[in-house]
């Protein structure tokens, strides 16, 4: 069991001690449910009251929520939620996806192994594959010819990683992912399709966290590309020659289209499109259920969502909508009207 003193944890997240600083901390937990041995985070002033009912043995607070407080120990730093976010990783549980060499992981001969690197049950990694050092793959995963694999890296179990794709250091790619697979790129004649190869490969960068049964397409001929800080959420389609910039984060369902550019920093709400071939710019943020078809070049909120109705206003609006056109003539019609008059 992992512990550390209320005093280290402070130190780690550069945030100053309330009350006993020899108090064990041995897990995380919220207000309601945590334990006398766990600490709790307070990051929204709405909660401040459930303070007075937390068993919690220490709580992460901001200075503004630390007066008039009950006599709790407490961690006091400007950004609860980040501090949280770092002391939870201290006091993370979760098994790595493998331990040791499983004695039915298969590894080509030609394939490079780093040192301390981790394999599941019916791993397979193949030719010319280059895995870092202290790389973790769970089983049945699928490593692909000519595969790199930065170090420290975790790949969990049914992961697929096709031919040539690199993956950087520090990621996290989660079951079911598929990285690599072909573009959806096909050329019509005469009424059928011919398939286009698709001979790029897909470039993902440090500290990239990938959502278990995303798929990332390799490039048609340039590569698909996830830069450094990225974290893709769970079900999400980034096709062929997609560029997505630093520290963009993308919610669950979200599709972006061959060949789309996203910025840094941006925030895509789940089950949003983004159409091919447009550029969005840093620090955009998209609603979820966003349609996206068009550039957007000035930071900001963006949304299009349409929010669910009962069924019969949803019937009403829908058809005044079909009306659309109809009243917009008329209105052009009564302006033209009016300026005849003036």
């Amino acid at each position: 069991m992992t512990e550390y003193s209320l005093k280290q944890l402070a130190e780690y997240v550069d945030g100053e001690v309330r009350g006993d600083a020899n108090l064990v901390v041995t897990g995380i937990g919220t207000l309601q449910s945590a334990s006398a041995t766990q600490i709790a985070f307070l990051a929204n002033s709405r909660y401040k009251s459930q303070l007075e009912s937390s068993h919690a043995g220490a709580v992460i607070l901001s200075p503004k929520d630390v007066e008039d407080t009950p006599a709790i120990n407490a961690i006091v730093v400007n950004n609860p939620y980040a501090a949280f976010a770092k002391i939870a990783q201290r006091l993370d549980t979760t098994p790595a996806p493998a331990e040791g060499v499983a004695e039915t992981a298969r590894v080509h001969p030609t394939a490079k192994l780093g040192s301390n690197v981790a394999l599941g049950e019916y791993v397979v990694i193949e030719a010319g594959a280059v895995i870092g050092d202290n790389v973790a793959i769970g089983s049945h995963a699928h490593i692909g010819p000519e595969v790199s694999i930065g170090e420290n890296t975790r790949i969990w179990s049914g992961v697929h990683i096709y031919h040539r794709c690199v993956i950087g250091a520090q990621c996290n790619v989660h079951s079911g992912a598929v990285i690599g697979a072909d573009g959806f790129g096909w050329a019509p004649e005469n009424g059928q399709w011919l398939k286009i190869p698709q001979i790029g490969r897909v470039i993902i960068g440090n500290d990239v966290e990938i959502g278990a049964s995303t798929t990332v397409d390799r490039g048609a001929l340039d590569d698909t590309v996830i830069s450094n800080g990225c974290i893709i959420d769970n079900q999400c389609q980034i096709a062929h020659n997609v560029f997505i910039d630093e520290n963009t984060a993308i919610a669950g369902c979200t599709v972006l289209a061959g060949s789309c550019r996203i910025g840094k920093r941006c925030m895509i709400g789940g089950a949003s499109a983004i159409n091919g071939h447009i550029s969005i710019c840093d620090d955009v943020q998209i609603m979820g259920f966003a349609m996206v078809i068009k550039e957007i070049n000035e930071p900001g909120v963006y949304a299009s969502g349409i929010p669910a109705a009962s069924h019969r206003e949803w019937r009403r609006n829908g058809a005044r909508y079909r009306q659309l056109d109809d009243l917009f003539k008329r209105v052009k019609g009564i302006e033209q009207e009016l300026q005849k008059i003036k």
